[in-house]
């Protein structure tokens, strides 16, 4: 695997930042994430914490406070070593969506912006396949990337202050599903009819940055049937190995 140009400097106290290249690329999201598994060898994961995305992977020591520059060294060692590390295992994850215009409540203004009709605007996002570059601004949202060029648009220019549970937005060169109720400012397209993050299971998220998630449309229909199975949990998310 390549290895590219990486900087470190601290993140506070208990944590330090290392940066790869300012670019959203596939490569250095795939040597962030070796990097991070070769780590988690060498880091009691008891005591360390890591979060990748997009460029960055931060490394937070949960107790001790770190000395940066003896622990940087020792960085750029272990990052000439990882190639050594076998990568963690990847998944496709496939998530139903139900693009009614009761859920889909943007889709009008968007296939107005940009001269698509609605059932090629769901087309679109539907076939595509994103990776997942981050997940954050809340607890198991993730920021996917793969969205087609066509579909681009800007984040609305005044944020709603609730956004449902579920939704699906887009914004620029990202679309993403919405955990729980909150604030946002990114186009809704529709919505998720299964749960994505339950702080009550463990892990809470199913899914880690480095997979892969496809969309596929649903009825009115079976998204009220899946509410219920994942109410009741027992509807099978299907997932797709990516690589062994």
């Amino acid at each position: 695997m390549s290895k590219f140009p990486i900087h470190t400097k601290p993140f506070g106290i208990h944590a330090i930042l290392v940066e790869w290249p300012n670019e959203v690329m596939h490569a250095i999201l795939e040597d962030i994430l070796q990097f991070q598994e070769y780590l988690s060898q060498k880091l009691d994961p008891n005591q360390w914490e890591f979060v990748p995305a997009y460029n960055s992977l931060t490394l937070i020591q949960r107790d001790e406070q770190i000395e940066f520059d003896t622990f940087k060294a020792q960085l750029l060692e272990w990052y000439s070593e990882k190639e050594a590390v076998k990568p963690r295992q990847k998944y496709l994850w496939r998530l139903p969506v139900c693009y009614d215009l009761d859920f889909g409540i943007d889709l009008p203004e968007i296939a107005e912006r940009l001269q698509i009709p609605i059932p090629k605007i769901i087309a679109l996002h539907a076939e595509n396949i994103y990776t997942i570059y981050g997940i954050g601004f809340l607890p198991g949202f993730m920021y996917l990337g793969g969205l087609a060029e066509v579909l681009e648009v800007p984040r609305r220019a005044t944020p709603r202050l609730k956004v449902v549970k579920g939704a699906v937005g887009m914004a620029g060169k990202q679309t993403g599903i919405y955990p729980q109720e909150s604030p946002g400012g990114w186009n809704i397209i529709g919505n998720c009819s299964i749960p994505i993050f339950d702080a009550n299971q463990n892990p809470p998220s199913f899914v880690t940055v480095g997979d892969q998630i496809q969309f596929y449309p649903i009825s009115r229909a079976e998204y009220n049937l899946h509410k219920i199975e994942g109410e009741v949990g027992i509807y099978k998310i299907e997932k797709i190995k990516l690589n062994a």
